[in-house]
């Protein structure tokens, strides 16, 4: 164990590890001008950090009148979304992990702390074999293997437990307010990316992912228990 006894470390996907974003805007657009629509840059960011298929719902909320698709419509559409995604993600390669993420992966990994993808995508796999750093993952826990998606903690608390690490002793990354409140409901040290305006309840904030420092984060995490002991 480390000597700060942090035991993992837990990431999301998008906006952290790589930017997959412009990916899931262009698929969602296709899709939702298919549907005849309204759908724009503004209106996808309110899509971050929800699964595919809230983020269906969120869009066909924005149709006027509102449809009513059954179950199977509803499934049809986010797999025609997900397909999109799939062609457009065929290009991705290592040149696309985000500034400091690989140098990051290493220094954890040679303190000998686990690791956890946590993702709302459900093709974090693929996504991070194109990228070139599975190997830096201990476990991957995606949208398909949970039941609520972010805020809801499970999938940060489903990491840790495939970690088995205590969630009071783990580390969770994020972009996304979404995910920095699941990362706190899991009782978790939440270390958030972007503004202080969209990550209110990040315990320590980075503007972007060449800022991310393990010492530091370390120092913050040890301050924090010191602070509630």
């Amino acid at each position: 164990m480390a000597a700060s006894n942090i035991q993992a470390v837990l990431f999301d996907l998008d906006g952290v590890i790589t930017d997959t974003a412009e990916y899931h805007y262009l698929a969602w657009k296709k899709l939702a001008d298919e549907l005849q629509i309204p759908f724009d840059r503004h209106f996808n960011e309110a899509l971050k950090g929800l699964s595919r298929m809230d983020s269906l719902k969120k869009i066909l909320e924005n149709a006027r009148p509102e449809p009513s698709f059954s179950e199977e419509k509803l499934n049809e559409l986010a797999d025609r979304k997900n397909e999109y995604y799939k062609e457009l993600i065929r290009q991705i390669s290592p040149a696309d992990l985000l500034p400091g993420i690989h140098n990051l992966l290493e220094d954890i990994k040679e303190r000998g702390i686990k690791t956890a993808l946590a993702s709302a995508s459900k093709n974090a796999m693929f996504v991070i074999d194109r990228l070139g750093v599975a190997s830096f993952f201990d476990e991957i826990v995606d949208a398909a293997r949970i039941q609520h998606g972010k805020p809801d903690p499970e999938i940060f608390l489903t990491g840790a437990r495939k970690l088995n690490a205590d969630p009071a002793f783990c580390i969770g990354i994020e972009d996304a307010e979404a995910g920095i409140k699941a990362i706190k409901a899991a009782g978790m040290f939440a270390v958030g990316v972007g503004t202080s305006e969209n990550m209110k309840q990040a315990d320590f904030l980075v503007e972007g992912t060449q800022d991310l420092d393990f010492e530091k984060i370390e120092s913050a995490f040890l301050l924090k228990i010191k602070g509630e002991a």
